[in-house]
């Protein structure tokens, strides 16, 4: 009786449609009764009104029973989707509707790949995660010297990323002996290298670690070699470590020309060619432009795969520039690098940020070189960019990242898109990707909601000196322009105790900071303006 009662329920949908078909059948009803108390039938009226009725009758049980059968095909995926966070209470999990999913292949490397694998994950298994092989010049860790390993460390991460429980997964596969002939050594490091040993090929063996680890998706190594990043700057100086590119940078002041790998023959590994030209979506990036994305579409064959490819090529822009890499790039920078490496025809469209960040914590990006990523839309579209601008950033502690379910709400987005265009609604895999879409963008709003009610109860009584309520605008221009005075007084105090600064570049410095000054107090004195209208 409870499991009957559960039709009714508001949530299901099901009481209109169940109506619109009573409608009908009471219509049908209606006329069939009209024909059988009538002796004999003398006026049209009469039989337009039995036409009429029979008509609309039929009509509105074939209707509602249409749409009653596509509500309890969208509620059975509801009632088997055991990726919800609140785990509705089911009888069964079909686990194949995930298995039919669009097929998305994510390339690139560090925390901004695993963003996106964190998002996709809740929508399709078929999930490929393609990653860097390199140490990016840094110094090998215990682990790696005793065990003789290439560079694991974001294969790691994005098994880590794909897992069902995140948290411990990291927990076991970073895990560190601390005593005995294992002192040092990772569990991790074992695992791959163990599986590497059992199946003699190092990109078999990381396929398989994810069915073993039971992890949603699949991880591939970009190439079975270990790759040396190396950049070339304007100037001509050639830097061989990537940990080394930043600080020459920004001690030359000129910026990278070109990035290349070494060896540069280094072919791609089996199976991720394939992986690519079969994919529905491919997403590249986010990340540290030159050293995680660049560098897996300059192996040889990635490039051709990704052009060969039919589904969308989607880049994934940064939030925030990287100092010593990217610094004062715009967007239509990032995307010309790109072009510029590995020509046309790899990325279609472009996801951007907003831009709207807690100016609090920009201020401590600009204290270490960092700004936002210049949202230039009118030079990338001239390029021949989609542009799709959405609300991704995040701010986890004090950094600003990418939200997972914001990038995967705007993939899916697309995916869903082109699906309603080929007339596909009632297929099953767009029911489920609208079904988890809808939910997925409730609770991101939710999320927006709450956090835009905790900034604005502490901002909501700050008034101005004629006693006017001040804007969202004027807070943030607000903040902004405090925060460079309190930058300016920093440096100051900086140039005073070191003294080793010419006096050329302290004009240019203060000069620079003058003018931003200027422009931002001319934006806070217009929105103040247009607060007072």
């Amino acid at each position: 009786m409870k499991g009957f009662l559960e039709w009714f329920k508001s949530s299901s949908k099901m009481k209109r449609w169940m109506f619109l078909i009573l409608l009908g059948v009471v219509s049908i009803c209606f006329a069939i009764n009209k024909i059988l108390v009538m002796n004999k039938i003398e006026k049209v009226q009469d039989i337009i009104l039995i036409i009429v009725c029979f008509v609309i009758g039929f009509l509105a049980v074939i209707f509602g029973l249409i749409h009653m059968n596509k509500r309890t095909l969208e509620l059975l995926v509801k009632e088997t989707d055991k990726r919800e966070e609140e785990n509705l209470k089911s009888l069964i999990f079909n686990r194949k509707v995930y298995s039919q999913g669009p097929k998305i292949v994510v390339i690139g490397g560090g925390t901004g790949l695993n963003s996106v694998l964190k998002g996709l994950k809740k929508y399709t298994d078929n999930l490929t995660a393609i990653v860097t092989v390199s140490d990016y010049g840094e110094v090998s860790s215990d682990s790696r010297k005793i065990l003789e390993t290439l560079p694991l460390e974001d294969i790691k991460e994005s098994l880590v990323a794909l897992s069902t429980n995140e948290e411990e997964m990291n927990s076991l596969l970073n895990y560190k002996f601390e005593s005995g002939k294992l002192k040092s050594i990772s569990f991790g490091d074992i695992f791959l290298l163990a599986m590497q040993n059992v199946y003699n090929d190092f990109s078999k063996s990381v396929k398989s670690s994810s069915e073993v680890l039971n992890i949603t998706g699949k991880v591939l190594p970009v190439t079975m070699e270990e790759m040396k990043i190396c950049a070339e700057l304007e100037d001509g100086t050639v830097v061989e470590n990537r940990s080394e590119i930043p600080e020459i940078v920004s001690k030359k002041g000129c910026r990278v020309n070109r990035i290349y790998v070494n060896p540069t023959n280094c072919r791609v590994a089996p199976g991720v060619a394939e992986a690519i030209e079969e994919a529905d979506a491919i997403i590249i990036g986010p990340g540290n432009l030159y050293t995680n994305v660049l560098p897996n579409l300059l192996v040889k064959g990635v490039t051709r795969a990704i052009k060969n490819c039919k589904g969308f090529k989607i880049y994934i822009s940064n939030i925030m520039t990287e100092p010593g890499q990217t610094a004062e790039y715009s967007l239509s920078d990032h995307i010309k690098a790109i072009r510029d490496h590995v020509g046309e025809g790899v990325i279609d469209y472009c996801i951007y940020d907003t831009g709207e960040i807690v100016p609090e914590v920009i201020r401590k990006y600009n204290m270490e070189g960092s700004d936002l990523v210049e949202q230039d839309t009118s030079k990338a579209k001239s390029m021949g960019m989609h542009l799709l601008k959405r609300d991704l950033a995040t701010v986890d502690g004090e950094k600003i990242r990418h939200n997972p379910d914001a990038i995967a709400a705007s993939i899916i987005e697309l995916i869903c898109e082109d699906l309603k265009f080929k007339d596909m609604q009632n297929n099953p895999e767009y029911m489920i990707l609208n079904n988890r879409l809808k939910f997925k963008k409730k609770k991101i709003n939710k999320e927006r909601k709450s956090i835009k009610t905790e900034g604005s109860n502490k901002s909501s009584n700050f008034k101005d000196d004629k006693g006017d309520k001040k804007s969202k605008f004027f807070d943030k221009y607000q903040e902004r322009i405090k925060s460079i005075r309190e930058s300016e007084e920093k440096a100051k105090k900086k140039k005073t105790r070191s003294g080793s600064q010419s006096a050329a570049k302290r004009s240019k410095g203060s000069s620079v900071a003058e003018s931003r000054r200027k422009k931002l107090e001319d934006s806070l004195e217009k929105f103040r303006n247009v607060n007072k209208k």
